[in-house]
């Protein structure tokens, strides 16, 4: 059981990112760049990085962040091979990697809300 929840922290990191990766090139590049703000799908990555987070032992962070990293260079091969891009191999690169940023910074805003919620109950 111990080795299975392990390994449920990277796959759903892998998997979520992977899905929240594809539908933001799938669906709303033309929504975001129509209200000038073509990088708030950005955000969206916060979400595979909590779920991850809450599915890791203990709630860890390194977990979905090697999910994320595990995913970040099938997202862009993915991305380069289905999808006609107007940005270069680069820009592709630094928006995945913003991505994996914010996938951590999801696991680690599910870590704070689980503490402080422990710790609100243990006052009491």
């Amino acid at each position: 059981m111990n080795i299975k929840r392990n390994w449920a922290g990277i796959v759903s990191g892998f998997l979520l990112f992977t899905v929240v990766c594809l539908s933001l090139s799938l669906n709303v590049t033309g929504a975001f760049r129509a209200s000038g703000h073509s990088e708030l799908g950005l955000l969206f990555f916060v979400l595979p990085g909590a779920a991850a987070s809450f599915l890791s032992r203990r709630g860890e962070v390194i977990r979905p962040l090697l999910g994320a990293m595990l995913a970040a260079p099938v997202c862009l091969l993915l991305m380069r091979v289905l999808f006609v891009s107007s940005r270069s191999f680069l820009q592709e690169l630094a928006w995945l990697m913003s991505g994996v940023f914010w996938c951590a910074l999801g696991a680690l805003c599910f870590l704070f809300v689980r503490r402080m919620l422990h710790r609100r109950r243990h006052r009491k």
